[in-house]
């Protein structure tokens, strides 16, 4: 049997075969195959129509064949029973059953629009032959005709996606049960490609439960995101963002590509590479409230790749980001500064931040901002001030510096405190002038010697770093003597890596006036820190760091300072760390040494006392020391004369030696003072 489709003698006959099967009267809809499709031949029928003038001296066009009516097209389309085919029943052409496919609700949804369609065309045929006005107005027929293949097409291509998800083979129901916690890979798969047919194929009620059971999904397991853009459609999740969907349908799709965007590498790749930045920015520059604050929170997240950051200049999003930064809600302005935040890490994006004046906006946020948005303004500025001169001055021509000392002061959040001082170590390290301002600023310098005291591992070492780079006065570095217990105890840690340098620099600094380092060696914790770290089998430091200390604390010449350090222990370690020759060691042993001859020689003790000093000198010392006190002792000056038991012959040669070792006393002692 065929379908005859002759509108005029003009035009050519088009006859599609139609396979003879048995169509069931009943009302129940049989069974689908891929082989039932035969509304494919009426779509490709109606798609390569042509239409040609008639003459008027022609002779009307033939009644047409007879059609098959639409109740007919219909189940011979989706109603054969695979049980009554003439193919054996292990033929691979026959069909498979479909259980479950009756009772979809998305077939029973589309299928009386099919059938709507069906008869659109049918009618559309049979006013061609009986009007012969329409057929001499070929491009008005052309575009119904062209109207009803489009509609026809779109209905193939959901009855192609419906047999291709497989959910004609499950039961279904309008309202989806979410996946059980034992569900395995598969079953949540299948769960994911129902709701993405329900999605393409449903009408508004269909896409907002699709959506629903989505995002419950998603933000009830954050790992299925990454099956979700594996086996949904991300790409259609998207268009679903246009202006022209339905206020809702746009809400729940932005809230699934926000969760898809930040759970996860594979999942923010799929959603970035289907194209949702455009949708994304349109919304954050045009949306409603809550609409603008999902979009920001979906381009932060995408942003935080930098691979994806760079992509947003193409929209001049840039400028969108700013603008939510200025007008944006609370949350808003939270996460587009997250988003200049990831972008500033671009260094090519930079320049736009530049002409667009961003450190302008987001110093603004500094002052105003809610307690996020000041934390990563902050960070922002870090990043930029870190990338050279030229924001390092715009930050501070704009009153940068001032806001972040005041945020500094106010905020007892440890992340924004951390940000802030890392902003300021980038400005201190970039331009001479905060250096200089802050090096005179007290209340600075003690939130700084509190920090270093009290603060986390982080903002320990970024207030040594800063501390390290001022030039304190020296009335500031007797205000903030208190951090000197905390610099030394720094200089043990191994992590992170330079901690032990920033704290020595600083506190090296700080025993520059002598005042600092007498409090520094009356404090027994600090000294024997500085003593264990001197011990060569200490290898967890760099040994020119804490002789870097003992330096500075024998800088001034102190006696007392030198006793200190002597009766702690210091001296072996340095004379050893000399010989290893340990930078700045051999100084330091130079001053111990010759402040310990001095005591020797100044002693009035017994001889016996006279013999334990000498004994910790090294050797040309030692024999020296010996030979002065046996001349003390055999010329009397000594107390204790019979101490010694030497005898006269002894004595004299003593004497003797003692005039030899005195003549070479000036080539031996200075190379110990």
């Amino acid at each position: 049997m065929f379908v005859n489709c002759d509108l005029d003698h003009g035009m050519r006959a088009y006859k599609a075969p139609i396979k003879h099967k048995r169509i069931q009267s009943s009302n129940h809809v049989g069974h689908l195959s891929c082989k039932d499709l035969e509304l494919a031949t009426l779509i490709s029928t109606s798609s390569t129509l042509t239409i040609s003038h008639t003459r008027p001296d022609q002779q009307p066009p033939p009644p047409p064949h007879p059609l098959i009516t639409d109740h007919q097209i219909l189940h011979r389309t989706v109603a054969s029973d695979p049980h009554k085919t003439h193919l054996p029943p292990d033929h691979p052409r026959r069909p498979r059953r479909l259980p479950h496919w009756s009772e979809n609700p998305l077939l029973q949804d589309l299928l009386p629009t099919l059938l709507s369609s069906l008869r659109k065309s049918q009618s559309l045929s049979n006013d061609s032959h009986k009007d012969p006005s329409l057929i001499s107005s070929k491009l008005f027929t052309q575009s119904e005709i062209d109207i009803s293949s489009a509609h026809l097409s779109s209905h193939l291509r959901d009855l192609d996606l419906l047999l291709k998800s497989g959910v004609l083979r499950q039961s279904t129901a309008i309202v989806l049960s979410q996946p059980g916690l034992d569900s395995n890979k598969e079953e949540i798969g299948f769960f994911i490609r129902d709701l993405f047919t329900r999605l393409q194929i449903g009408g508004v009620e269909f896409k907002l439960k699709a959506l629903e059971s989505l995002n419950q999904l998603l933000l009830s397991r954050f790992k299925s995101a990454a099956l979700v853009s594996k086996e949904g459609n991300v790409r259609y999740l998207i268009q679903l963002l246009e202006s022209n969907q339905h206020s809702l349908i746009r809400e729940q799709a932005l809230v699934a590509v926000s969760v898809l965007a930040s759970a996860g590498d594979s999942s923010r790749r799929s959603v970035f590479e289907e194209g949702c930045l455009g949708p994304l920015l349109r919304i954050l520059e045009s949306g409603c409230s809550v609409l603008k604050e999902k979009s920001a929170m979906a381009i932060e997240a995408i942003t935080s790749d930098p691979e994806n950051a760079w992509a947003v200049s193409a929209y001049g999003g840039v400028q969108v980001l700013l603008q939510a930064c200025r007008s944006g809600s609370p949350a808003t302005q939270a996460h587009a500064v997250g988003s200049i935040r990831n972008i500033s890490c671009v260094e090519e994006m930079r320049i736009v931040f530049a002409e667009e004046q961003a450190v302008e906006v987001l110093i603004q946020l500094l002052e105003s901002g809610s307690s996020t948005a000041k934390e990563k303004s902050a960070n922002s500025l870090w990043i930029l001030a870190s990338s050279g001169e030229n924001f390092s001055d715009s930050i501070i021509q704009h009153g940068g510096l001032q806001c972040l000392l005041r945020l500094l002061g106010e905020s007892s959040d440890p992340d924004i405190v951390e940000h802030v001082l890392r902003a300021i170590e980038a400005l201190t390290a970039s331009s001479p002038i905060p250096r200089s301002i802050l090096s005179t600023s007290t209340p600075f310098l003690l939130q700084l010697c509190d920090l270093i005291k009290q603060g986390s591992v982080a903002t320990q070492h970024i207030s040594a770093s800063i501390l390290s780079n001022l030039s304190i006065s020296d009335n500031n570095k007797k205000t903030i003597v208190g951090c000197m217990g905390a610099l030394i105890k720094l200089m043990e840690s191994t992590k992170p890596v330079g901690m032990q340098e920033l704290a020595t620099k600083s506190l090296v600094s700080l025993l520059s006036i002598g005042l600092n380092r007498k409090e520094f060696v009356r404090d027994e914790k600090s000294l024997m820190r500085l003593v264990l770290m001197l011990d060569p089998k200490n290898e967890s430091i760099c040994k020119s760091f804490p002789v870097a200390v003992a330096a500075a604390v024998l800088a001034g010449g102190s006696e007392s300072c030198r006793k200190r350090l002597v009766g702690a222990g210091a001296w072996p370690h340095l004379q050893r760390l000399s010989e290893m020759e340990v930078a700045g060691a051999k100084k330091a042993v130079k001053k111990l040494a010759g402040n310990r001859l001095k005591s020797i020689f100044s002693t009035d003790g017994d001889i016996k006392s006279i013999f334990e000093a000498y004994k910790k000198l090294p050797n040309p010392l030692h024999i020296f020391a010996c030979v002065y006190c046996t001349y003390m002792h055999s010329t009397g000056m000594s107390q204790g004369r019979s101490g010694c038991g030497a005898s006269t012959k002894a004595l004299t040669n003593a004497k003797i030696i003692y005039v030899a070792v005195v003549a070479s006393f000036f080539e031996i002692i200075p190379n110990y003072l």
